[in-house]
């Protein structure tokens, strides 16, 4: 599609489908037009283009317009001539040859000559596959093939398929002999294949001994060099095996392999024993102490305050059990290695074409009053910029509501990437982000050696100040909308001025046949897509729209792998692609790998953290500990996907190797054994009459087989029926897009080859309607998942469930930045979003308590699932269990009865053993105490407020259909850094912990009150509950500080102390009486005697 083309805007099921150009674009639009081919005057399809790219022409004498398929019938059915000026057709690249072609040379096209690209020897390419399913060819082959399919085995070939003598080709040394005989030409490979297959039986051939072994490839002096330097490098193998002791198992990444292309792309790093042993054995530890810890506090209730006894015990077992959930996930925690040099050997090689895989990004936005196009435009450049092959990389941006400042600033966006991207690339700058780079306050010279990068950068920051200037630009043109609404540049009204109810819209800026940058190079695509909005649907958010992306991008680009970023998390490390590729393309994990995740790192965010903000505990310690499991749980952003996981595919299964029968038994034994089994296998077969392999793949199967449904025992149906694919279920899975059903059968990605641009355009529409999702699988079994606003764990939970698993990449720079909100109240409201999303799960039927037993998905795996889902309910006794102490105070009762020996040691070996976890973890982890106590801190205040409300939002939502939200009020703002830290929004969420704070303060004050006037005994019991107090206190503290604190005002800790110490000093003012006036003589008492 070309990338001038225009906006495209159209309905499906409207049958609307509107081109409008831009005036930038009317002279990229007319040289497309010129460029149109006529169509084929044979069958009428379009020509198409040939392996160059160019438009395809049969005929080289008079051009007569016939398509490939009319071409390649004519040279294989017909008169092989062409029908006009009768001349005879000469065989064209990538086409197999026919009888006559053999006088023709100058073609180098060993797969294309001898049929193994289109036709025959075809049956088990995906390509193939989807192309045969797209013109509605369900059976393997086409029309004119209708040989079995040979087996072709990885044998390497000496002679390199060229003809010795009078020796042919299919007779060379080495040669099986089912490769030679037989058949069509088109089921022979006789060029060399880099890997043999065991499991296929080899039979050479006699060599005829009058001739020499060099005519047959032996006995060469590159012969004897090869066999030399492989001599050399087995017996150093065997030496690096016998100096480790003999137990090497080929798995040890450190071991210095000989051929430095086929070592691993990646290794684990286990932690230190040192210090993950330690760690275990207190987690053991603190279960025996919590077992006896609860064992003394049921069998020793408190009479006289049973009630805050028995609150307080199950408020108590509610935290061991959610502090188990939470723990045992992190039991194995590892870390990851990636090698990018050994990926360039292997698939990047300098002077070659990349094989890497192509990726897909998708970035989405909703509205830019809340997301600033700026942000967009910054990560958008980032993508753009990425240190990976431009033809392989397409950037899909999401416009959810169809505002056309997006759009405008997305076209200037790939106007100013011409300019941005081969500056980046040319000096090699990180991060590739230009607002981000220029804000760096480090030494931008440093490693910088070329004389022209202080001009060219003061250049280049220029232009981006301009940018900066049309961005706002079109941002304050945006704040007034007009009452006709808007209009584009040639006059046509925007499709989109209705956000809830407009077409479908699709723009390609920059890729392919348009779009170069300043130096003349290709820049990668860019694709602007804003699905269709129609009255009475439900569109799911973003997860409907990132699966709008998936189909999208499927039609358009179809890469294996796609990454999804928020529209303010910008690209950091422009390797973080080839360091995700360092998983999926592993030979050895990278087939079961679903996704590689990213942690979350953050801009803008004050020193201290206040808020946690920066998540280091989970994104440090838990996803480290999961990834040790069956992965890390997905977490909405900075993940690269495996296409066909988001499919709903089963992950490939291992195979297991046979069983070894045992020759010590009897023959009679076996006999029996033999004879059960085969009973078995005959009373199973009338059952199993059909295998239906829907969602099922095996180690390396094609996908149609994997779709399809095979039929046993039909005659031939191993070779002609054998892989026909039901193409109503799939579209029943898929949605009614041939072209989409077709493109998921592609393993590897790809667009089918056989579908004209306009073609393609016309069905990226179709799949972003409103109604194609209706009566699918979509949201359901493939794609994001629906049913919870936190789609993200879903879709991960889901493919873990399929047997998939999740690789935790954490480079050195960070792959991806973001921004995290600064305020309190914002940042409540977003940690209730998240916690509303799990109460949500809690209710579907996805909830991992009772969802997908019997799948994939490992033990300590659904533990870390069930807490991610469960956490919001501790809100409940976290609020009750806080409120305790205030009550204590206030009553003169406690949780406790009176400690003997025996249960001080008990409470004591708790507190120590608390103590002693969270020290351990963060020595393996590496996370600083700053961060781990501030994880701490709030914990208790989102659980107090955040989580509450979601529970209470979730259960009005789930039981009575009521859906609510907050509202923020902004309040005081400053121009300062970090001003937006302390400005103040009111919202509900801060009335639960403010009203704690005010209970516990008054309950502090009133303890000690009561303990002056009560005298020195009741001191002691005070300890253990104003102790119970200043806990709570503690954790609320940055809740109290970010109610009153300011960085130019007295510190909020004075401020509370002033009042706690004057309301103390207080009443103990009032009971020494200090003004009351004194007596000196002695004490007078009545008596009790009347002297009356």
């Amino acid at each position: 599609m070309e990338a001038s083309a225009g906006l495209v805007a159209g309905s499906h099921n409207r049958n609307e489908l509107v081109v409008i150009r831009r005036e930038s674009g009317a002279g990229g639009g007319g040289a497309a037009a010129g460029r149109s081919e006529a169509p084929c005057q044979i069958c009428g399809d379009d020509v198409g283009v040939g392996f160059d790219g160019e438009p395809f022409v049969a005929c080289n004498e008079c051009a007569f317009p016939v398509c490939r398929a009319c071409y390649e019938y004519e040279r294989r059915e017909g008169s092989q001539a062409c029908p006009q000026c009768r001349t005879r057709y000469k065989r064209l690249k990538g086409c197999p040859r026919v009888a006559g072609d053999e006088e023709e040379d100058g073609v180098d096209d060993l797969e294309g000559e001898f049929g193994l690209q289109d036709g025959a020897g075809r049956e088990d390419d995906p390509q193939y596959v989807a192309e045969s399913m797209l013109r509605a060819q369900m059976s393997y082959g086409r029309g004119g093939d209708a040989h079995a399919f040979n087996a072709v085995p990885n044998v390497p070939l000496l002679t390199n398929g060229q003809m010795v003598d009078d020796i042919p080709p299919e007779q060379h040394a080495l040669v099986p002999s089912y490769t030679g005989g037989g058949g069509g030409g088109g089921g022979k490979r006789i060029h060399p294949l880099p890997f043999a297959d065991p499991s296929l039986p080899v039979q050479p051939r006699s060599m005829d001994p009058s001739k020499d072994l060099a005519a047959y490839g032996y006995g060469s002096v590159a012969w004897k060099e090869r066999m030399e330097g492989w001599k050399q490098k087995q017996e150093r193998l065997q030496q690096l095996r016998s100096e480790g002791g003999g137990d090497w198992d080929g798995d040890d990444a450190d071991l210095p392999l000989m051929d430095e292309a086929r070592q691993p792309l990646s290794r684990k790093i286990p932690i230190p024993s040192s210090r993950i042993n330690p760690y275990r054995m207190i987690i053991i530890i603190r279960l025996v102490v919590l077992g006896f810890f609860f064992h003394y506090r049921v069998m020793h209730p408190v009479n006289d305050a049973f009630a805050l006894w028995l609150i307080s015990v199950i408020c108590e077992i509610w935290f061991a059990m959610s502090w188990i959930l939470d723990q045992f996930p992190k039991w194995l925690p590892i870390e990851r290695e990636t090698y990018l040099d050994r990926l360039s050997l292997r698939f990047d090689k300098e002077g070659r074409p990349s094989q890497l895989a192509p990726v897909d990004f998708f970035v989405s936005t909703v509205d830019p009053s809340k997301e600033p196009p700026l942000v967009t435009a910054n990560t958008v450049l980032s993508i753009l910029a990425v240190d990976y092959p431009v033809d392989k990389v397409s950037c899909y941006v999401s416009d959810d509501g169809a505002a056309m400042l997006t759009f405008e600033a997305l076209s200037e966006t790939s106007e100013f990437a011409k300019k941005w991207v081969p500056f980046c690339k040319k000096f090699n700058i990180e991060p590739r982000a230009p607002e981000w780079y220029f804000q760096q306050k480090i030494d931008y010279l440093k490693d910088k050696v070329a004389a022209s990068f202080v001009r060219e950068r003061r250049a280049m920051k220029r232009e981006y100040e301009e940018f900066k200037v049309r961005i706002n630009a079109l941002v304050a043109k945006a704040q007034k909308v007009p009452e006709e609404g808007w209009t584009m540049q040639d006059g046509s009204p925007w499709p989109g001025n209705n956000v809830r109810d407009h077409p479908g819209m699709i723009q390609v800026f920059l890729g392919q046949s348009g779009g170069r940058d300043t130096e003349g190079n290709e820049l990668p695509r860019l694709v602007y897509v804003s699905r269709e909005k129609r009255p009475g649907y439900d569109h799911h958010k973003k997860a409907g729209a990132m699966n709008a992306l998936v189909r999208v991008s499927a039609v358009l680009s179809n890469a294996p792998y796609l990454l999804n970023l928020d529209c303010d998390h910008y690209v950091n490390n422009s390797k973080a692609i080839k360091e995700a590729m360092c998983f999926m393309m592993d030979p050895l994990v990278g087939k079961k790998v679903c996704y590689v995740q990213f942690p979350q790192r953050f801009d803008g965010i004050d020193r201290h953290d206040r808020y946690a903000n920066r998540n280091v505990v989970f994104f440090d310690i838990n996803m480290k500990g999961l990834d040790g499991i069956q992965g890390p749980i997905y977490v909405g952003t900075g993940c690269v996907f495996r296409r066909q996981a988001l499919y709903g595919y089963d992950a490939p299964k291992t195979k297991k190797p046979p069983s070894r029968t045992c020759n010590c038994w009897p023959k009679w034994c076996l006999c029996c054994c033999c004879s059960r089994n085969k009973k078995k296998t005959t009373k199973s077969k009338p059952e199993n009459k059909k295998k239906r392999l829907f969602f099922k793949k095996a180690e390396n199967p094609s996908p149609a087989y994997a779709l399809g449904e095979i039929e046993e025992g039909v005659p031939g149906a191993e070779n002609e029926k054998a892989g026909i694919v039901n193409q109503q279920k799939l579209e029943k899975k898929f949605g009614q897009s041939s072209v989409f059903v077709a493109s998921t059968l592609l393993e590897n990605g790809g667009t089918l080859k056989s579908a004209s641009p306009a073609s393609l355009l016309k069905e990226a529409i179709h799949v972003i309607s409103c109604g194609y999702e209706d009566k699918t699988d979509w949201g359901k079994e493939i794609g994001w998942i629906y049913g919870s606003i936190t789609e993200d764990i879903l879709t991960g939970f889901k493919m873990h469930c399929h047997g998939w698993r999740s690789i935790y990449c954490i480079p050195k720079r960070p792959a991806f930045k973001g921004s995290a909100p600064l305020n309190l109240s914002d940042r409540l409201h977003q940690v209730l979003r998240w916690a509303l999303g799990s109460v949500e799960i809690f209710f579907s039927k996805h909830c991992p308590l009772w969802y997908g037993y019997g799948g994939g998905l490992k033990f300590l795996e659904r533990f870390s699932y069930i807490n991610s889902i469960v956490y919001p309910w501790t809100s409940i006794p976290l609020l009750a269990y806080c409120t305790l102490p205030a009550i204590c105070l206030l009553t003169g009762k406690f949780i406790t009865p009176e400690l003997t020996n025996v249960a001080s040691i008990w409470f004591m070996a708790l507190f120590i053993c608390i103590f002693v976890t969270g020290i351990l973890e963060m020595r393996w982890s590496g996370v600083a105490i700053d961060d781990w106590w501030r994880n701490e801190q709030f914990w208790v205040i989102g659980g107090v407020s955040s989580h509450l409300f979601a529970v209470f939002q979730g259960l009005l939502k789930v039981l009575a259909g009521i859906d609510t939200s907050f509202t923020v009020t902004s309040k005081a703002g400053d121009d300062e850094e970090f001003s937006e830290l302390y400005t103040f929004k009111w919202t509900t969420l801060l009335i639960p912990p403010t009203t704690l704070l005010l209970l516990n303060f008054i309950g502090v004050v009133a303890g000690v009150s009561n303990a002056i006037n009560n005298g020195y005994e009741s001191w002691g019991p005070l300890f253990g509950k104003l102790f119970f107090a200043f806990w709570v206190i503690v954790h609320l503290y940055p809740f109290l500080k970010g109610l009153v604190g300011r960085q130019n005002r007295t510190p909020t800790i004075v401020i509370v102390w002033s009042i706690l110490l004057a309301s103390i000093f207080s009443l103990l003012w009032v009971r020494i009486d200090p003004f009351l006036a004194k007596n000196d003589g002695p004490l007078l008492e009545e008596c009790g005697l009347d002297c009356n």
